[in-house]
């Protein structure tokens, strides 16, 4: 079995793959000072209530969190015996190489995500990500990611709000009945909801003009549904993207007898 790990700033996700189909996914809070002994406790204790067995042989990391990297290897190295694939090291392959500036260094979730994109959906793509960044990333004919935009994420500008204005508070996302609030909370709601309904709208159609060819438009991110109620801004959305394309890149590499 094939035990995906991708680590962001917010939340890291454990899944397994048993060869046809992902069989569990589970999300835990990232900390770097979490070592590999508390990871495996938690992730045996899962597996054990959902009556899984623990026969993973095979791992591969993307984590935009370099300082939870040394714990991650040696769970994989210390319980599974398996010296684990992360994306972004020179030892991890990538089916077509990413085409930006020299000296760049691409996030690791943004070439899973590209990769995913392009094997469901095919050539030219914006994915918009909807995370602690709002990302998106732009995916070319053969399937290289091209660069793309990256824009705070919609909690994080809810968190900055709330902590610079001593009188705002904190509010969940969700769709406003209006949008002109007539209270402090609608109000907040308002400019955040309909600011990234703009927000997205723009940056995609700026990237469409920009690279002169049709470009369907793949969401993901847990917030990506509440941007999709009716505003036709997304071609699809995709709610394991990033694991798809973690499986498919070790797959690569395994053809490449590289694992």
């Amino acid at each position: 079995m094939l035990l995906c790990i991708d680590t962001g700033n917010t939340n890291t996700v454990f899944a397994i793959w048993d060869g046809e189909q992902f069989i569990g996914q589970w999300r835990i809070s990232t900390d770097h000072r979490r070592t590999a002994d508390e990871y495996y406790v938690w992730l045996s204790t899962l597996l054990t209530l959902n009556r899984l067995e623990l026969r993973i042989n095979a791992c591969i990391i993307s984590s935009t969190v370099p300082r939870v990297v040394f714990n991650l290897r040696v769970l994989c190295n210390r319980y599974f015996d398996s010296r684990p694939l992360v994306v972004g090291k020179p030892d991890c392959l990538l089916p077509v190489a990413p085409r930006v500036d020299e000296g760049t260094v691409v996030g690791p979730d943004r070439l899973v995500n590209a990769l995913g994109a392009f094997d469901r959906h095919g050539p030219n793509l914006v994915v918009v990500d909807f995370g602690t960044a709002t990302t998106f990333d732009v995916v070319a004919e053969d399937g290289a990611y091209v660069g793309g935009v990256i824009a705070p994420g919609v909690n994080l500008s809810l968190e900055a709000l709330h902590m610079g204005a001593a009188s705002l508070p904190h509010v969940d996302v969700t769709m406003p009945a209006k949008v002109i609030g007539t209270n402090t909370v609608a109000c907040l709601q308002s400019g955040i909801y309909w600011g990234y309904i703009g927000l997205t709208a723009g940056i995609v159609n700026k990237i469409r003009a920009e690279r002169g060819v049709a470009m369907k438009i793949i969401a993901t991110g847990g917030l990506a549904p509440l941007f999709d109620q009716g505003f036709d801004l997304f071609d699809f959305l995709e709610d394991d993207l990033t694991m798809h394309g973690l499986r498919l890149i070790h797959d690569f590499n395994k053809e490449a007898g590289n694992v």
